[in-house]
């Protein structure tokens, strides 16, 4: 759509993008300003209609004879370009209007090419505005140009435009089909087979005109059911190529697609050699008739069969064109013959042919033929699983699905058409020759009844033969004994080879195509990654030549073993396994529930869905039940190997979706039920900040959480909101993946915040779901307290209080070298940025070299100019990092040494755990937790309680009676009964010089300056407050000798938390008792829990 508008269309300088603009109410005229002036009524617009076709879903006020412009403004749902420009402008007023609702704001209207995928070969994927756009103020500077306000007007300027133009020239030579020529054609001659003109006048004559109508049916409802639940799945969304292993491997995922695409693709490429072989066995016999035998049967067909083979691969690689072109010939042939077929059932049956048992249409042979009669060793079961194969081929069109022009619609309405017109078909056939032919005869002209001879009752009895004889020895004739029946009652015989050659041929030439297309897309999926080398394809159409040798090489080494009798049950339930997982995708995909699964063909549903897969593998045993066990553990095998591999996909499954509705009805149905101790596990946040960043105090965490608990990471970003949530958003999805990539079973977690302690304390009451809600928070010790500014030590101490407000356990971890490995991070980083240099600079100084030794003088010159500019300022910047990247380095090998700690298996040793006052049992229950873990499972317990000195010996025995009701293990009980003495003058002299620079020594001072202190630094230590708490700091100090005596040599010290009371402890202070408390001292878990019962003796 162009706009025709004056010089001054943009009156008012509007702030813009290149790409979105807004447009203002224009004037053409200062007499138009005046004739809106004079008429003040206000512009009329058409209401829109939404039930009416597309091109009028937007209506426009226009001009007499504009009506053409608008009427092709839309089209298909997309904006289109009109060859003229046009004046869009209310009846009433001569002002102008751009009515095209969202071009006049930077909010985009719906586009198709927002919804693109990246690299779509069906046009440029664009990026609408995002929220932050159209949210934060306008940028003052931008500027609105009329080129690029019409270009946009015209649907031009679209990012991407001119790489389209490109995509379109590269698919200009591209083939591709329609529904008729790339479905219908396909399916129909995949599905009239060898049997439609051998063997379904057999089954007729063992099962009848009744039950034979019944299993051809029978066939055709798996078939119908499959083909439903197909083309929900086709139209649920674009399909490429790779046919079934398509739909099922991006309604199941990997696992179920990659499994079934194997063996689908591998039961097409044995399938080309059974049917290169049915039609060789057929040229044999003719060559048998005619004594004209090369070698031997056996021998003939494989010359026969190899020959057919290298042609039929010739044509497909010739190129889809010529394929397509030699099936339609093959299905003229075919369709000639059936057609021959039913002309030769009203031509006058000569004696020659009544002697074989044909009279044409007769009330008494369709009477006699109506029920079974089925032979020795045969039954309804043998026969349908020898008609079955038959009926399918119904995924011939989907299998090329990358070819054709429109999938979603192509493969529904071809493959439903042509199940539709072959049942008829196969119904015609059977009804018609079980309405003419006799089920024995004895082909003897002189088989005639006599007058005056007793007749024996049968229909040929009363029609004047008799093949009584039969009952007593074999006969040659008739349906149950000639396979050749089609032939001979056929108007003319060579017709009837003829299609047997085509269905033979078109089966083979299908499967051919096939086999290669669905292999190519499994390995273009990288599922396998030995198979990668297959995904090449080549020319416009993206021929997988590779694919077709290997499918040639297949059908080639089955051929030459000339033993597909054993085979072919197994190929067979190959397929069906298909239909099975096809059908059960369907209803999958119905059942997760997804809002994504909006299929347009609506004639489907699940429970059918579910019936079809079922009834899909009943019929697998029926075949074969030893074909459908091989089936299931092949299927099996690979399933659980594609499983363990993990292929980095994502097609957002129905697998996926119903693992979300399961997880969402698990969540429910917990909140439902009431908490019980025995059920208790550590739910934890961590403050890792970035998980990557404190790896050790995560992986401590995971240990008592894995498998058993819920670990969330949590990171707090301070500063202005704007950046903080930027940065927030930007890094959410690498640190999930990083705790992914690291199998560690948590999850990330990130807020932004005014300060540290309003972050913790959001996510302390927000974080979690139902009864997954976290009941500890876990915290590194803050080892630079002493250096850090007041406002950290108040956050740090805050967030204690605020978990203990919450009823929340808290665990403080701490090593000897802290957990922070950022810096280290940072220099790796740095390390890597430096190689990836390093290879750059390698790869330009080779391409120099190759254009000095191709341009001569010229490219001497480039070689110069490319080394100065390359090598010249990495190196400059790569030696000052280098060298302060090794110097941090080595300044922190033992930082990242104690990173690590707990990710190895620990010594044989003993976690001690000094379990002073009783919050519930999380002091114990954590370290239990902990020898449960293989990595700690040598590391034996040894509890420490407190007691008096004179009932040691008793309060021991208690105390091992109640962790034996527990059902805890320990190696050893510890009575301390000399917890409460003072310690000794050193250790005291330690703590208070820790704590005399936050001293305020009021006491030593006047009222009015000690009160002056107080107001001015009451974040320091009072001597009051020293005083009152005087007999807690002694234990502190006391409990750090006892360590130190006791527990110096342990793995891991687990140990009561101390209790700050609010108000009453300043946080330096409680730092100090912290500090003293756990000083120089191995690993210490600091726990206290919520003193709500979490250890229980009662079953």
């Amino acid at each position: 759509m162009s706009l025709n508008n004056s010089s001054n269309v943009f009156l008012d300088s509007v702030p813009s993008n290149t790409n979105r603009f807004q447009v203002n109410v224009i004037n053409e005229n200062h007499e138009s300003s005046a004739a809106a002036n004079d008429n003040t009524d206000p512009p009329h617009y058409e209401e829109t209609s939404f039930g009416e076709e597309a091109q009028k879903r937007l209506r426009i006020s226009f001009r007499p004879g504009n009506q053409e412009c608008y009427d092709n403004f839309l089209q298909g749902g997309e904006t289109a370009k009109t060859d003229a420009s046009f004046h869009a402008y209310d009846s009433h007023t001569n002002t102008y209007y751009l009515q095209t609702f969202g071009h006049n704001t930077m909010d985009a209207v719906p586009k198709i090419e927002y919804y693109r995928n990246t690299g779509s070969i069906s046009g440029p994927k664009v990026n609408r505005p995002s929220l932050l756009e159209i949210h934060e103020q306008l940028a003052k500077n931008v500027a609105v140009t009329p080129s690029s306000a019409d270009r946009v007007a015209n649907g031009d300027g679209i990012p991407g435009d001119e790489q389209a133009e490109n995509k379109e020239d590269d698919q200009a030579g591209v083939v591709k089909f329609g529904w008729v020529k790339g479905v219908l054609v396909r399916c129909m001659l995949n599905i009239w087979g060898v049997m439609l003109f051998i063997r379904l006048s057999w089954i007729v004559g063992e099962a009848g005109i009744g039950l034979g109508v019944i299993i051809i049916g029978l066939s055709v409802v798996v078939t119908t059911l499959t083909g439903i639940s197909m083309s929900a799945i086709c139209t649920n969304g674009v399909v490429r190529g790779g046919g079934a292993y398509y739909l099922i491997s991006r309604s199941l995922g990997p696992e179920f697609g990659g499994s079934i695409g194997l063996i689908f693709a591998f039961a097409n490429a044995v399938a080309v050699a059974m049917y290169v072989v049915g039609f060789a066995e057929t040229v044999v016999d003719l060559l048998k008739e005619s004594d004209s035998m090369m070698v031997d049967p056996t021998n003939d067909i494989r010359i026969i069969g190899s020959i057919t083979v290298v042609i039929l691969l010739g044509i497909s690689v010739a190129g889809m064109e010529w394929e397509a072109k030699a099936q339609v010939i093959l299905l003229v042939i075919l369709l000639i013959a059936i057609a021959n077929f039913f002309i030769g059932t009203v031509i006058p049956s000569n004696n020659e042919k009544k002697s074989r048992g044909f009279f044409n249409y007769q009330a008494s042979i369709f009477a006699e033929n109506f029920g079974p009669r089925f032979t020795k060793g045969e039954g309804f079961f043998s026969v349908f699983a020898i008609f079955f194969p038959a009926a399918t081929g119904i995924l011939a069109g989907a299998n090329i699905s990358g070819d054709l022009e429109d999938p979603q619609d192509a493969i529904p309405r071809g493959t439903m058409l042509a199940i539709f017109i072959t049942t008829v078909a196969y119904l015609g056939v059977a009804i018609c020759v079980g309405a003419c032919v006799v089920r024995d005869a004895t082909g003897n002209m002189n088989d005639t009844i006599i007058s005056g001879m007793n007749c024996n009752g049968s229909a040929a009895c009363g029609l004047g033969y008799d093949f009584s004889r039969c009952r007593h020895e074999p006969c040659q004739y008739g349906l149950m004994n000639n396979f050749q029946v089609m032939s001979m009652v056929s108007g003319f015989g060579p017709l009837i080879t003829a299609g047997i050659f085509s269905a033979t041929l078109s089966s083979a030439l299908a499967s051919l195509v096939s086999a290669p297309k669905v292999f190519q897309a499994l390995c273009k999926d990288n599922i396998y990654k030995a198979l990668q080398f297959f995904a090449k394809g080549y020319g416009k159409n993206n021929e997988p030549l590779r694919g077709y040798i290997l499918t040639f090489l297949i059908a080639m080494a089955f051929i030459l073993i000339a033993e597909l009798n054993t085979i072919a049950p197994i190929i067979s339930n190959f397929f069906l396994a298909s239909y099975a997982l096809i059908n059960f995708s369907c209803f999958h995909a119905s059942y997760a529930k997804s809002p994504g699964w909006r299929p347009a063909y609506g004639i489907y549903n699940m429970w059918v869905s579910l019936f079809g897969a079922v009834l899909c593998c009943a019929v697998m045993f029926v075949i074969n039940w030893w074909a459908a066990v091989i089936t299931y553990v092949i299927e099996f095998f690979l399933y659980v190997y594609v499983t363990y591999k993990k292929p980095d996909v994502n097609w957002g499954s129905s697998t996926q979706a119903l693992s979300y509705v399961s997880a969402l009805d698990n969540a429910l149905e917990l909140t439902t039920v009431e908490d019980h101790v025995k059920n208790f596990r550590p739910q934890c946040i961590v403050l890792t900040g970035g998980p990557m960043t404190r790896p050790a105090l995560l992986d401590i965490t995971h240990a008592f959480t894995k498998n058993s608990g819920l670990c969330i990471c949590c990171e707090v970003f301070v500063g202005p909101r704007k950046l903080c949530v930027k940065e927030m958003n930007s890094g959410m999805a690498k640190k999930q993946a990083w705790l992914i990539k690291n199998k560690i079973k948590a999850f990330y977690a990130a807020v932004a915040a005014d300060c540290f302690r309003d972050g913790v304390r959001s996510l302390l009451q927000a974080s979690g779901l139902g009864r997954m809600k976290p009941n500890t928070l876990v915290i590194g010790y803050k080892k630079n307290w002493r250096k850090a500014p007041l406002t950290e030590i108040e956050n740090y101490v805050g967030i204690i209080h605020d978990a203990f407000d919450f009823e929340i356990g808290v665990v403080i971890v701490r090593i000897s070298q802290g957990f922070d490995i950022s810096q280290v991070l940072q220099v790796q980083e740095e390390l890597e940025r430096l190689e990836q240099e390093r290879l750059a600079l390698e790869a330009t100084i080779k391409d120099s070299e190759c254009e000095e030794e191709s341009g001569g003088i010229r490219g001497l010159f480039k070689k110069a100019g490319k080394l100065n500019i390359t090598k010249a300022t990495p190196k400059k910047d790569g030696s000052i990092n280098t060298s302060q990247s090794m110097h941090v380095g080595e300044f922190n090998q033992k930082l990242v040494e104690a990173s690590t700690q707990f990710k190895k298996k620990q010594e044989k040793g003993t976690i001690d755990v000094w379990w002073l006052f009783d919050d519930g049992g999380l002091t114990l229950l954590i370290p239990y937790i902990l020898t449960l873990r293989k990595k700690w499972k040598d590391c034996k317990l040894r509890i420490y309680v407190g007691g008096k000195i004179n009932r040691i010996e008793e309060e021991k025995i208690v105390m091992a009676s109640l962790l034996s009701k527990f059902r805890i293990k320990f190696a050893d009980i510890h009575i301390i009964g000399d917890i409460n003495i003072k310690p000794n003058k050193e250790s005291w002299k330690v703590f208070e010089e820790m704590i005399e620079p936050y001293r305020l020594h009021e006491s030593c001072k006047d009222l009015t300056t000690a009160e002056k202190l107080k107001r001015e630094t009451p974040w320091k230590i009072t001597d009051a407050e020293l005083e009152a708490v005087k007999e807690k700091s002694y234990r502190q100090v006391r409990l750090n000798e006892l360590l130190q005596e006791h527990s110096r040599a342990a793995n891991l010290i687990v140990l009561s938390l101390p209790v700050a009371r609010k108000g009453s402890i300043s946080d330096l202070l409680y730092m100090a008792w912290l500090e003293i408390l756990t000083k120089n001292l191995p690993p210490v878990l600091l726990v206290r829990g919520n003193h709500k019962n979490v250890l229980t003796f009662y079953s």
